[in-house]
């Protein structure tokens, strides 16, 4: 059956099915303690821990096929488009320092981690350069390949900053706004009225015609910026009040949280507890700056401390967005910093790549 090979990407159904049920399981666990962002989190937690445990389907190790989470990470996208207000364009004129503040902040935060990665872990220079990347997952990847780093050790930091990002931002939030937060991702974007069927052709009209414009145009981050602004375009223009309803949100939780547990397995014990120490450190010490540009600049953009430090978060794009929807705070400001974000440390790799002669 070839399609359905290309569909589950030679995976066998049961295992699919069996790990997404551990993956909802985690979640719904996580849901019950009333954990941050517990969807995603329970999802990578349960599916990774039973991994670690030897769980096997008919000999297979758990999986998922990647690319079907990339076919819900456009209603994240159309959820945060839907909070576009009509003086968009004024407030958006607010946010310049902010961005400007990015430009010092790529460099300085690749820096770094460079630091961090080359003297602290003493990895080979064109390991810890782009595993110093904060942003642009695949990019970092394909770069690093193609100067000889160290592949496994690569992916398994750039996996950790996003994982990291995805535990300790919520947490940490939760300790200082006195509950837990994300536990319910999505509600506060959520329609009140029950979506009609013309509600539902627009909320999909918008995912798929903003994902395939996007990847024309070869946006970063297609699959969410696309939808995202088409969205926000047609909800600040009054368009449309059609909105995902929360429990999408929560289905892209657990579906994303499941994948990522998935990308965990199979490294080595030895180098994933190296990895786990140095991206401990290095996601910390962003973090810590990203507190400080925070305290610095929140009142100049007229944002919460805690957008701010969201929008200068070394997270993936997509977990970050979801972290700002949970907060009540501005996603559409997280959301197109950290799509800058994306596109700096990119451009700054490939200058910096020729400075340090890899």
């Amino acid at each position: 059956m070839p399609s359905l090979n290309r569909l589950t990407g030679g995976i066998p159904p049961a295992t699919i099915f069996v790990t997404y049920a551990l993956g909802g399981a985690g979640g719904l666990l996580a849901q019950w303690a009333g954990l941050p962002l517990a969807m995603l989190m329970g999802g990578m937690v349960a599916v990774t821990g039973a991994s670690a445990m030897g769980l096997k389907i008919s000999g297979h190790a758990l999986a998922v096929p990647q690319k079907w989470r990339y076919t819900l990470i456009p209603i994240v996208g159309v959820a945060i488009g839907a909070s576009f207000p009509p003086d968009f364009a004024t407030q958006a004129l607010h946010w310049w320092v902010t961005m400007v503040a990015l430009l010092l902040f790529i460099p300085f935060a690749q820096f770094l981690g460079y630091a961090i990665f080359a003297k602290l872990g003493r990895m080979k220079p064109a390991t810890a350069y782009f595993a110093a990347m904060p942003g642009g997952f695949i990019e970092s990847i394909e770069m690093g390949e193609k100067t000889g780093a160290d592949m496994p050790m690569l992916i398994m930091l750039q996996l950790l900053r996003l994982i990291l990002c995805i535990v300790m931002i919520p947490i940490a939030f939760s300790i200082f706004e006195g509950h837990a937060v994300g536990s319910a991702s999505g509600l506060s974007v959520a329609g009140r009225a029950p979506l009609t069927a013309v509600d539902w052709a627009v909320i999909v009209g918008l995912g798929v015609v903003g994902w395939w414009g996007a990847h024309k145009l070869k946006f970063p981050a297609a699959m969410l910026s696309g939808p995202l602004l088409l969205s926000g375009i047609a909800h600040a223009a009054g368009l449309t009040h059609a909105v995902p309803p929360g429990w999408a949100i929560q289905v892209t939780q657990w579906v994303m949280g499941t994948s990522l547990g998935v990308r965990l397995i199979g490294f080595e014990r030895a180098q994933a507890g190296k990895a786990v120490v140095l991206s401990v450190i290095h996601v910390s010490l962003m973090l810590m700056v990203a507190f400080g540009v925070a305290m610095l600049l929140a009142d100049a953009v007229d944002e919460p401390i805690s957008a701010v430090i969201l929008a200068f978060a070394p997270g993936g794009v997509s977990e970050m967005s979801l972290v700002a929807l949970s907060l009540h705070v501005s996603a559409v400001y997280v959301t197109l910093h950290h799509l800058a974000r994306i596109v700096l440390a990119v451009l700054f790799s490939r200058i910096g790549q020729r400075i340090v002669k890899l």
